[in-house]
């Protein structure tokens, strides 16, 4: 996403239109020799050096609407080079850094979009350097079975997009991934859980479970949290734990799987008497439930 007020105005120079002819040799394929791509190489730089930064700027968005994203990130890695007092390399820099992001470069991307909310914290385009900053690291978020420290600093990139820009576009996107945050962090702690329960480590899933349940109350998670803990209760002979967890289940999500499956193993455990508990309703009220009873 690029705001429109980066895009380039009026018409090239020569100069301009001499260098966009020698950037497709960049991607030219087989036959030139090592030789040849240097010498082409060796002018791509020369006609970078003796552009002019207008030139070097339009040349850069030209390259970005291309999907040239290498070529982009050099263009407007000049401008910062070459001209750096300029009016364009504000923009430059920030452009930069979307080209590197979009190349998939994250920690090149990270490092120029952070230097530019230091060389310009004032700038009218702050909320969107870190809403793209934060954007790297939510794209590297790995599957549950790995490490999710990455989903950690997704989350917390994120965050500070909503706390310092809290009437942005920018915010309300990023509320909305800092809830898939959540989400991919409880599913982490629920697939440890499981595994835990498997081995008959049972304290330890305990704990997992109940993580979720008192740290990730608004995921789609829970309900299956507390039927696990419900299983967990029962191995260990703890039919009055059993009971309060299916409560609070049944109560908050009386119509969920999670409860029915539940439910049905109180019957067979004859932990009920097979009148199930009234439904929830009002803000809280799953945690006031969970609370009360333990």
């Amino acid at each position: 996403m690029i705001p429109n007020r980066f895009r380039p105005t009026g018409c090239f120079s020569r100069s301009a239109i001499a260098l966009a002819a020698i950037l497709p040799l960049l991607s030219a394929c087989g036959g030139g020799g090592e030789e040849k791509t240097g010498e082409s190489e060796a002018a791509l730089d020369a006609a970078t050096q003796s552009a002019s930064v207008d030139t070097l700027y339009n040349n850069g968005m030209d390259a970005l609407n291309a999907q040239r994203y290498t070529s982009a990130a050099n263009q407007f890695s000049a401008i910062e080079a070459n001209y750096p007092y300029s009016s364009w390399a504000q923009h430059a820099l920030l452009m930069e850094g979307y080209a590197q992001y979009m190349q998939n470069h994250y920690t090149d991307a990270i490092g120029t979009l952070n230097r530019f909310t230091q060389l310009y914290p004032t700038s009218t385009d702050v909320p969107y350097a870190y809403y793209l900053r934060a954007l790297c690291y939510y794209e590297q978020i790995e599957d549950i079975q790995r490490d999710q420290q990455g989903t950690v600093d997704a989350m917390n990139a994120l965050q500070v997009v909503v706390d310092r820009f809290p009437g942005s576009v920018y915010a309300r996107d990023a509320r909305l991934k800092i809830d898939l945050c959540r989400d991919h962090l409880a599913g982490k702690e629920m697939a440890i859980g499981r595994w835990y329960q498997g081995q008959h480590f049972y304290e330890a899933a305990i704990g997992r479970f109940q993580t979720v349940v008192n740290d990730y109350q608004t995921t789609n998670h829970v309900p299956e949290a507390l039927a696990r803990l419900v299983e967990v209760y029962l191995a260990l002979g703890l039919p009055d734990e059993a009971k309060k967890t299916a409560a609070v289940l049944g109560y908050n999500y009386p119509g969920n799987y999670w409860y029915a499956v539940t439910y049905g193993q109180l019957e067979r455990d004859h932990l009920v008497n097979g009148v199930p508990p009234p439904r929830g309703s009002g803000p809280g009220v799953f945690s006031r439930t969970w609370n009360w009873l333990f």
